[in-house]
């Protein structure tokens, strides 16, 4: 289909008006396809400001562009009004460095990360590749510590890290944010799979789970709250008391012990529970309902 002139004069208008302009499906805030959405992460990893432009709002430049620069598919990068390309080829860019490069941009740290795989994760993830010859593990992490792996093959510029004899391979993003990250194995009531742990960061438990922990003998419980409320509500039995230890003590316990702090109702536990985390501790829970979610569901 040949391109109207009014639909090229548009497109040169737009191109003329700004530096950087991806032509998407969606916007910057919410993307509507899987390939614009990574087209959007990278380039918010490099630059801070880009013009966007949403083809499912107007089915002349939709169209209109795959003509203009004569390229098929959705999304596409355009720079200094030249075509770069559509989301594969910003990913190439970005890994390689290039990208940076092309917006005046310093050269991303490439440090590999130091990341802890426990051995539940090692042995799952093991089991996971035994069938995926030639495949390679990526782990991707969004600004938003958003995560998610796959398998695909490895890059030539990929960042990669070995840990418990698992090999990662990174993007520079998401190596920048993986330092420090431990990956785990864990069961819920909602299945198991892998979970990711930053640092400081805390997880959240609710009393069924806890309730397994505590009968398996993997976790120790910390309630936080004060006498009166320990006077009206019995602490669960064997968990430490904070009035009387103080994190002091707590302090001095191995940073892999898995902890579930518990309050009265899921919310002072929060706070303790980062304030545990912050020191390097790498599987703290807050307990969601605190004690009295335990007495109306557990009953113990």
């Amino acid at each position: 289909m040949a391109l109207d002139t009014p639909t090229r004069e548009r497109i040169e208008t737009l191109l003329g008006q700004h530096d950087v302009v991806l032509f998407m499906k969606g916007t910057r805030q919410q993307p509507m396809c899987g390939f614009s959405a990574a087209a959007i992460n990278t380039l918010n990893d490099v630059i801070p400001a880009y013009h966007t432009v949403n083809v499912l709002e107007d089915p002349e430049i939709r169209e209109g562009i795959k003509e203009f620069g004569q390229w098929p598919t959705i999304p596409q990068l355009y720079v200094k009004g030249e075509l770069v390309g559509g989301s594969d080829i910003i990913r190439q860019l970005y890994t390689s460095g290039e990208l940076y490069t092309m917006f005046g941009q310093a050269a991303p740290d490439r440090t590999p990360p130091e990341i802890t795989i426990t051995e539940k994760a090692a042995e799952a993830i093991r089991g996971g590749m035994a069938n995926a010859q030639g495949m390679a593990l990526h782990l991707e992490i969004g600004p938003d510590h958003s995560a998610g792996f796959q398998l695909a093959p490895a890059g030539d510029h990929d960042i990669v890290v070995v840990a418990n004899g698992i090999e990662v391979h990174f993007d520079p993003g998401s190596a920048a944010r993986a330092k420090g990250i431990v990956i785990d194995w864990v069961s819920t009531v909602q299945g198991e799979g892998l979970s990711l742990k930053f640092p400081g960061s805390i997880g959240t438990m609710n009393v069924q789970d806890l309730k397994a922990r505590i009968d398996a003998g993997d976790i120790v419980v910390v309630d936080n709250r004060p006498a009166a409320s320990r006077a009206e509500l019995a602490p669960i039995a064997g968990a430490r008391i904070l009035e009387n230890e103080g994190f002091e003590a707590l302090g001095q316990l191995p940073k892999d012990t898995p902890i579930a702090f518990i309050c009265n109702s899921g919310v002072s536990s929060v706070a303790d529970a980062k304030r545990l985390a912050a020191h390097g501790f790498t599987e703290v829970y807050s307990v969601d309902g605190g004690m009295q979610a335990w007495a109306r569901k557990i009953g113990e």
